[in-house]
């Protein structure tokens, strides 16, 4: 390994390696770690890839593999059950990240609650922080050797790492993005664009019947309490001015009401103001943030990087000569229990690409068609791995736990963890925060009314809830980050990752390599199954691919 740190506002990196500190200017930092990455491949030591790499990148450097300390020591805390915790951090990350605290107060270490918030506008250049870089490293290394399971916390942490590169390589990429067409849909379905806080033609005509459809007093359709009061006027009583509450009423006003917030979110969320932010040279380019979601999922900083709506996927468009492979995993999370539980049949069930419906077949045989029975069985799978039992969950659920009783059993198993306040931990080993002392206070103690007692079992139940997904979508956030790392190795060049969504993924590639792409994507999955779940895994983790020219011709 070779440790890389960097001041990037004065030009000046530092390498350490076997052979002592090198310092160089940008340019010739770059002509070396190209040099030493075309001949060893090493795997490079970033104190955090997210701030250094994009550095690369701009100067024309990728990597092929690296160490992200940050995510890692994340990774480690969580799993020591010291996350969140300021006084857990080694005595090194104050020197990595220039905090030095002033005489005779805390260290700067023991008052950053951030874990790895830093001060003025980089990190600082020197031999001594390159030593620290490589004592975090050590320390990590032996930290990892006491969790359980080291072996699969390494893949994790490497997985974790190389996210991060495909983070920041996809930014520099940028989804290809039509602009034009983009503001020929807004003017299409919003009207001419208007200055900043006025609404489109569209909302305001929209605004004016949905007025008209109340009798002709004034309706604000942006204020839920006023949509409320109008209801109420007509003697209707609804509880809220939500969408799903809507549809149960029959007015005139309501599909008015619909169509408006369908617009108006348009509007505000990817209308003219996004695309002047975030696309430029027919690139969008959102911000991602590696394991932001406490599951290990990803999260977005910025240009809603983790959703495209349906209406403007007709914006994705491939360059000239090129085309989109757009590959979805289906339904991963249920699959990925299965994995995790060793359930026979469900394992045997994974075989179809469409889960749900085997998952029918084998609770409603020749009691129901396919049709009816399919929507039960999903309404039964995401009982159980989201803990629900409202309306015919409960009941579906217990049928689900007859055919399948060791997945339900795993889920429940992990439920009852949580609700005795204890910590859960995914296949690789991302591990669950700790309830908060006030619940602990809450439901540990002896109540003395019943009011407070209801509110006890209800809290352990909540977060008995969020343990029992915690294992599985923590799990699923493993083998994408392993998958992600492996299709990044295996894509053709000049292939390029350029999406990726949870469970999706969208490579942008020269036409004649497509099938190259799709290939090497089935090749992933199989290749991350077996380093995720073990060489003898039986589950079945379809991927089908889509080579298109337009993102709204994969769906």
């Amino acid at each position: 390994m070779q440790v890389i740190v960097a001041r990037e506002d004065e030009g000046v990196f530092v390498v350490l390696d076997s052979s002592g500190r090198r310092a160089l200017p940008e340019a010739g930092f770059v002509e070396y770690l190209t040099r030493v990455e075309r001949a060893d491949a090493p795997r490079w030591v970033f104190p955090s890839v997210d701030r250094l790499y994009p550095v690369l990148l701009r100067a024309g450097l990728r990597i092929s593999r690296c160490h992200d300390l940050s995510l890692t020591e994340g990774l480690l805390l969580a799993a020591e059950g010291r996350a969140g915790q300021p006084k857990a951090l080694p005595a090194a990350w104050a020197r990595l990240h220039g905090l030095e605290p002033p005489p005779d107060e805390p260290s700067a270490a023991d008052a950053q609650p951030a874990l790895f918030e830093t001060r003025g506008s980089g990190l600082p250049a020197g031999v001594g922080v390159a030593e620290a870089a490589r004592e975090v490293l050590a320390d990590q290394d032996r930290r990892m050797k006491r969790v359980e399971h080291p072996e699969r916390f390494r893949l994790l942490a490497a997985a974790e790492s190389a996210s991060a590169l495909v983070a920041a390589e996809m930014r520099a990429d940028g989804l290809p993005w039509r602009a034009d067409v983009h503001d020929a849909l807004l003017t299409e379905l919003l009207g001419p664009r208007v200055p900043a806080g006025q609404r489109p033609k569209k909302l305001v005509e929209l605004a004016a019947r949905i007025s008209e459809a109340f009798g002709g007093k004034a309706v604000n359709p942006d204020s839920p309490q006023t949509i409320v009061r109008a209801f109420g006027r007509e003697g209707i009583s609804i509880p809220s001015a939500r969408a799903h509450v809507l549809r149960k009423v029959d007015h005139p006003a309501v599909p008015l009401l619909i169509e408006y917030r369908e617009l108006a979110r348009l509007h505000s969320a990817n209308g003219w103001a996004w695309l002047d932010e975030w696309v430029a040279e027919g690139r969008f380019r959102p911000a991602w943030v590696v394991g932001g979601v406490v599951s290990g999922r990803w999260a977005s900083s910025g240009g809603g990087a983790l959703q495209i709506p349906k209406t403007l996927r007709v914006c994705v468009r491939a360059d000239p000569g090129w085309k989109l492979v757009v590959a979805d995993a289906a339904q991963l999370e249920p699959r990925v229990l299965a994995a995790l539980s060793g359930d026979r049949r469900l394992a045997e069930a994974s075989a179809s690409t469409d889960l749900y419906a085997r998952l029918s077949e084998a609770m409603f045989a020749g009691t129901m068609s396919a049709e009816e029975g399919r929507p039960r069985a999903k309404i039964a799978m995401l009982s159980a791995m989201y803990g629900g039992t409202a309306g015919e969950a409960a009941s579906l659920l217990a049928l689900l736990r007859q055919r399948f009783p060791d997945a339900v059993s795993y889920v429940e198993h992990a439920a009852q963890a949580g609700e005795r306040g204890e910590r859960v931990r995914s296949r690789l080993g991302r591990v669950s925060p700790a309830p908060s002392e006030a619940w602990r206070a809450l439901t540990g103690g002896a109540n003395d009314d019943s009011a407070t007692e209801s509110r006890a079992r209800q809290a352990a139940r909540n977060w008995g809830r969020f343990t029992r997904n915690f294992v599985v979508q923590a799990s699923a956030a493993d083998f994408t980050a392993v998958l992600l790392a492996t299709l990044r190795r295996k894509l053709p060049e000049p292939a390029q990752l350029v999406f990726f969504q949870h469970d999706e993924v969208i490579v942008h590639t020269p036409g004649q390599l497509a099938a190259q792409v799709e290939a090497a994507i089935a090749e992933s999955v199989a290749e991350s199954t077996a380093l995720t779940f073990g060489p003898a895994c039986p589950v079945h983790f379809p991927m089908p691919a889509a080579t298109v020219t337009t993102y709204a011709d994969a769906k």
